[in-house]
């Protein structure tokens, strides 16, 4: 075992010749939109971003269904599973299977293996004094999930975030892979902030993040100073408030976004700094949503964040 579950890995890895090792992850969720297609594609591109964040390349992908089948249309896990389908092949990968169980609540992701070269691996762990952070996609899809269920978002927004959370970092992670980085993770149920500080204890080092530079869906501002803050920002604004340090400056409702619980965010990635203009030129011939500099790392104090305006 190479990478286990120790310092908040994303992934495991285990060794299998001195040239392959595999990378296993799973995750799943309840629906985060409406449209059960679209549910389908964002599940499976979350449950691929563990592999993406440590440089590997999945190779299959196993559903992990529940289902209330004796009161719901078998339509709606069909079409969830196309959803999931057409961006499994987008990642390149099989579907290879699976397992379901009746529920009362739909529940869906994947099980993903990949490979990677054994001594290619991207943790969390190697961040290093005086490295850049990178961030590949725009944050706030917590809130705006929770204004989505309120009924409360305009079409064209939810078509924005569904592409967003549907959107593979596949190719930020061949950008990285191609640039050459330190450490990475993927921004997921903990929140930038959250992830940000996992990172920064893994790899024993300090972190500045300035708000002011972090990309923000728009909209995500409107509905956060209107209270659509989800349940899991709360909880990690508790689990944070012991890793960071804000300036008074500091806004508010940037500083509340920094702990939004993303579905299927982006990379954050500590890069040395003379390849950080080098990564966003590679993300950006790329397409990715997003290519930022949202800080640097710094000695110490270890495990904690500054968050500056």
């Amino acid at each position: 075992m190479l990478v286990g579950v120790e310092n908040w890995s994303d992934s495991t890895v285990y060794k299998l010749t001195e040239n392959l090792a595999i990378v296993q992850t799973l995750d799943f969720f309840t629906p985060i939109v409406n449209d059960p297609f679209d549910f389908g594609r964002i599940a499976a591109a979350n449950s691929f971003s563990d592999i993406y964040a440590m440089g590997g390349k999945p190779v299959t992908a196993m559903n992990i269904v529940c289902f209330p089948i004796d009161t719901m249309d078998k339509a709606v896990l069909k079409a969830i599973i196309e959803g999931s389908l057409q961006v499994i092949y987008e990642a390149g990968a099989v579907m290879a299977g699976g397992h379901s169980v009746q529920d009362n609540e739909i529940k869906y992701g994947l099980s993903v293996t990949g490979v990677i070269h054994p001594d290619k691996i991207v943790t969390n762990t190697g961040a290093k004094p005086g490295d850049s952070l990178i961030i590949t996609k725009p944050i706030g899809i917590g809130v705006l999930s929770t204004a989505l269920k309120a009924k409360k978002l305009k079409i064209e927004t939810q078509r924005y975030i569904t592409e967003i959370m549907a959107t593979l970092n596949k190719d930020a992670s061949e950008a990285m892979l191609d640039i050459g980085v330190n450490a990475c993770t993927d921004i997921t149920g903990f929140g930038l902030l959250g992830h940000a500080i996992n990172m920064a204890k893994a790899s024993k080092v300090g972190m500045r993040i300035y708000a002011q530079k972090v990309p923000y869906i728009p909209e995500a501002i409107e509905f956060a100073e209107a209270g659509f803050i989800p349940k899991g920002s709360y909880l990690n604004q508790t689990y944070c408030l012991c890793h960071f340090k804000a300036k008074e400056s500091v806004d508010q409702i940037l500083l509340s976004l920094l702990s939004d619980a993303q579905t299927s965010g982006g990379l954050l990635i500590s890069v040395p700094q003379q390849k950080a203009q080098q990564l966003i030129d590679r993300l950006k011939e790329k397409n990715t949503p997003c290519a930022s500099i949202i800080g640097e790392v710094i000695p110490e104090p270890a495990g904690i964040i500054y968050v500056y305006p």
